[in-house]
């Protein structure tokens, strides 16, 4: 039998407001308590209720503004030069959605960040340029554009370009504003650079760059050994899986970015993706627990989140926020189209917090 969703259920709080229940209400304020009937029913929601609304960032508009930072400050000033993304729902934690933070990073030839580290976790998304390195604990990888990097919480890191590279932009991902929320948030910067501790990209070349485990590699750190996912390798899987597989009526072909040496995530508190719309595909509806940040990392179409249409091309970021119904259409009816996204869902199903719900009718439709 179903619920009944009002709150003239037994059970909901009704209680009518009197003179003697406000002087009630008082007494109990001034001794820093309250009555939690009068709340009840805003902190008990019927369904999971998002403090974010789904919003587009186009990359053609930011652009030349992230570029403009680069003539402003330095890094060394700066610290990390980043044009941060803010959706107008969570202002107030500098969210994207939900408890993600995600900005566009810009690094010239020659040009490096000052070495340090978090709590918060990171990732990177390149976007473009050429010859552009990040240092995580000592190990040296090389960047190309749609590669994914993780940086885990704690982890010594610095970025920056080859001098004879080409100005790099990529999207940053950081759980900044959940670590803020939990209050175990810190940062600190090394005096100097890191101290190489291993041939440049030992990450990705010793497992594989798509998470082949050597058999004499230990690892017992909750992160991934892999620093790096490079794109040359995860769209060629990509196209493969495409030929086999129906995939998801909700995602199409959706890889997960996975820890090689769990399975699991490939941090503690945020995972990511790689999905393949193939040509003209329009995926169902449905909505889940989860906050996600999307990036275009190929092709052009479009998204529909909670009845609002939303247009994208390569390089556009959008949200969506938890519980909020979405579906993805590729407008090419002769190339696949690819969305890289990152996510809370480590949090999300480690808490026991993930649900999920298929639209009734299939489709949204359009406001």
């Amino acid at each position: 039998m179903e619920t009944k969703h009002d709150d003239s259920v037994i059970g909901r709080a009704r209680v009518q407001d009197t003179p003697e229940l406000e002087a009630y209400y008082k007494e109990l304020e001034n001794l820093g308590a309250g009555a939690l009937w009068t709340v009840a029913n805003d902190i008990e929601p019927w369904e999971p209720r998002p403090s974010s609304i789904p919003m587009l960032w186009k990359y053609d508009d930011l652009r030349s503004l992230v570029i403009k930072s680069s003539e402003l400050v330095t890094p060394e000033q700066a610290g990390r030069r980043v044009v941060y993304l803010v959706n107008d729902k969570r202002k107030d934690v500098s969210a994207a959605v939900g408890w993600l933070y995600t900005g566009i990073q810009v690094t010239r030839p020659g040009e490096s960040t000052p070495a340090h580290k978090h709590k918060a976790a990171a990732l990177r998304f390149i976007m473009e340029g050429e010859g552009g390195y990040t240092v995580v604990d000592g190990n040296r990888i090389t960047l190309e554009v749609n590669d994914f990097v993780i940086t885990p919480n704690s982890t010594w890191h610095e970025h920056g370009v080859a001098e004879d590279g080409k100005t790099c932009i990529w999207q940053d991902g950081l759980d900044i504003p959940l670590i803020n929320a939990l209050e175990a948030n810190d940062y600190a910067v090394l005096d100097g650079k890191q101290e190489l501790t291993a041939p440049e990209n030992f990450s990705p070349l010793v497992y594989g760059g798509v998470g082949l485990v050597p058999a004499d590699q230990e690892w017992d750190k909750p992160y991934s050994p892999l620093f790096k996912y490079s794109w040359k390798k995860v769209y060629p899987a990509l196209l493969e899986a495409a030929q086999v597989h129906e995939g998801s009526p909700f995602d199409g072909i959706l890889m997960q970015y996975t820890n090689p040496a769990t399975g699991g995530h490939v941090m503690q508190t945020m995972g990511a993706s790689m999905q393949l719309l193939r040509a003209g595909e329009h995926t169902k509806a449905h909505k889940h627990t989860g906050s996600f940040v999307y990036q275009c990392a190929k092709g052009k179409g479009y998204s529909i989140i909670g009845g609002k249409r939303f247009d994208w091309k390569e390089r556009d970021i959008f949200c969506v926020p938890s519980w909020v119904y979405h579906e993805h259409v590729n407008l090419s009816e002769t190339e696949d189209a690819c969305l890289f996204s990152f996510n809370d869902l480590p949090v999300i199903t480690s808490l026991g917090l993930y649900q999920e719900k298929t639209h009734p009718d299939g489709y949204q439709t359009v406001e």
